[in-house]
C-alpha cells in the first residue's frame, strides 16, 4: 500500500505569480466577507439599540453604551425578571440590559432595586429621586404610542385595558369620551397618552387585548418629534428660553429683492 502513496516533495516548488495572485485574492475575499459580517452585526446592533427600552434611570443611549460595564447586577436585582441581558444573536449591544414590555413589563417597584446597584452611573439614581427619596413615577424608560387604526377603542368597541393597567391611573393615560355618530347612541372611550406623565413601563402594552399590541412603548427620542428653536409657545414664558439657541437665517430670492409694495403691484399687473 505504501508503494502507491505519492512521495513527499523534499523541496516545495516556488509559487507561480498566477497562483500567488489567486491565493491573495481568495484571502482578500475571505477577509472582506468576515469584515462584512462584523459590520453587518454592528449595524444591526446600532439600529436595534435605538429601539431598546432600558431600565429606569438609564442615561442617554450613547453615554449608556460607554458607561455600562455589562455586569448584570441590575438584572439580578429585578424581582420580576423584567430585565434581560443581550446575548449573541440578539442583534443588540452585547451584555447590556433591556426589557420587552409585551413579555414582561416594568412593574414600577417603589424602591427601584435595579438602579442603586449600578456601579458606574449608567443607571442614574438622581434621575429617579425626588426630595432625597426614590420615585419611580418620574422614571423615563420610554413613551407609549397608540396605533389608532388597530386600537379597538377607536373602532367603538368598549375597551379600557390599557387605562386600567396603567400604574399612574388617570395621569399617564386618560379616557376621552366622544359620541359615536355611526350609532348615535354609544360613545367612544378613546385612550389618550400624556407624555409628561408616562414612564414607559409598558404595563399598558402588556395588557393590550389585540393580537399585536395597538399600544406600544418606544424610547422617547424615537417616539417624539422636535419643533426646533424657531417655534415657541408664546403663552409659555419658559418655552421662550429656547429662542436663545435660535440663529437667524435669511433666504434671498429674486422676488424678495423687491419691496413688498413693488412685488404686489407687479403681480397685479401680470393679472391684468
Amino acid at each position: 500500500m505504501s508503494e502507491n502513496r505519492p512521495k513527499k516533495m523534499k523541496n516545495k516548488q516556488p509559487l507561480s505569480d498566477r497562483r500567488k495572485f489567486i491565493l491573495n485574492m481568495a484571502r482578500g475575499v475571505g477577509l472582506a466577507t468576515i469584515s462584512g459580517f462584523i459590520w453587518s452585526a454592528y449595524i444591526d446592533e446600532a439600529t436595534a439599540s435605538q429601539l431598546l427600552l432600558r431600565p429606569p434611570g438609564a442615561i442617554k443611549e450613547d453615554d449608556f453604551l460607554k458607561t455600562c460595564i455589562k455586569c448584570g447586577l441590575c438584572v439580578e436585582a429585578c424581582p420580576y425578571d423584567t430585565l434581560l441581558l443581550a446575548k449573541p444573536g440578539d442583534h443588540k449591544p452585547l451584555g447590556t440590559p433591556y426589557f420587552v414590555p409585551r413579555e414582561v413589563p416594568c412593574y414600577m417597584c417603589p424602591d427601584i432595586p435595579c438602579v442603586p446597584v449600578c456601579p458606574t452611573g449608567a443607571l442614574d439614581e438622581s434621575s429617579v429621586t425626588t426630595d432625597d427619596k426614590l420615585d419611580i413615577n418620574i422614571a423615563d424608560m420610554g413613551l407609549a404610542i397608540i396605533d389608532k387604526e388597530s386600537c379597538i377603542a377607536f373602532w367603538g368597541i368598549q375597551c379600557d385595558a390599557c387605562y386600567r393597567a396603567c400604574p399612574i391611573l388617570g395621569s399617564a393615560i386618560t379616557v376621552e369620551y366622544i359620541k359615536n355618530e355611526r350609532t348615535g347612541k354609544h360613545a367612544f372611550l378613546r385612550p389618550v397618552i400624556h407624555a409628561d406623565a408616562c414612564t414607559g413601563c409598558g404595563l399598558c402594552e402588556h395588557a393590550c387585548v389585540t393580537e399585536k399590541p395597538a399600544i406600544f412603548v418606544l424610547p422617547r427620542e424615537t417616539a417624539t418629534g422636535k419643533a426646533g428653536d424657531y417655534y415657541i409657545k408664546g403663552w409659555d414664558k419658559n418655552d421662550e428660553k429656547r429662542l436663545e439657541n435660535a440663529k437667524e437665517i435669511k433666504t434671498t430670492t429674486e422676488l424678495s429683492k423687491e419691496s413688498a409694495i413693488d412685488s404686489l403691484n407687479n403681480n397685479l399687473e401680470d393679472l391684468y
